[in-house]
């Protein structure tokens, strides 16, 4: 039986001044990247798809590369879209983060709504599955359409409630089900300073 492991992006540089979908992994977020790939978490990984912004394809380059694999890339696997206000301070996106999913029916202030969103990474997901061909599947994407594949994919409504407890996090499914076999853990713990 395979295994599907959906992995979100690990630590990123916030830099206001840059879109959101450009910005780049932190140092720690590499490490961390590093030393899941090295898991036997993904030690029977045989492809790995990313959404197609900078830090997805960053992390599953990490990944890819110490497996010898090609990063695959598919645009609607991509975080719920929030162009519509651009970056937000932490406590304001917070803010608009819980709206998002206690009104998974409503584009708060511009942002794509929870349910297209979730329509959209299930499909995606749905699509790659059809055509994977065996092993594990690793797909590195974004904590807001993880959370909602998840609440998908365990039948339930959509909530904040199941969203990861911070960047670097990944549940499992087996394949082809896909049947939840845990929800998010973290890809690794934080390195310890030298």
């Amino acid at each position: 039986m395979s295994t599907l492991i959906f992995v979100t992006h690990p630590e990123v540089v916030v830099d206001p001044a840059t879109e959101v979908k450009r910005w780049h992994l932190r140092d720690v977020g590499v490490e961390r990247m590093r030393l899941f790939a090295r898991s036997d978490v993904v030690g029977d990984v045989t492809a790995v798809w990313a959404s197609a912004e900078t830090k997805a394809i960053e992390a599953a380059g990490l990944l890819a590369g110490w497996l010898g694999l090609p990063v695959l890339t598919c645009e609607a696997l991509g975080e719920n879209d929030r162009s519509s206000t651009g970056y937000l301070p932490s406590g304001e996106f917070d803010k608009m983060a819980d709206a998002f999913f206690a009104r998974p029916e409503e584009s708060v202030r511009g942002w794509e709504r929870a349910v297209d969103a979730q329509a959209r990474i299930r499909t995606a997901v749905s699509g790659i599955i059809a055509d994977h061909r065996g092993g594990d599947l690793a797909i590195i994407a974004h904590g807001g359409v993880g959370t909602l594949l998840l609440c998908s994919f365990l039948e339930r409504p959509i909530s904040r409630a199941a969203d990861q407890p911070a960047q670097g996090y990944y549940w499992s499914a087996t394949l082809p089900g896909p049947k939840v076999v845990h929800g998010w853990r973290p890809i690794a713990q934080h390195p310890k300073p030298a």
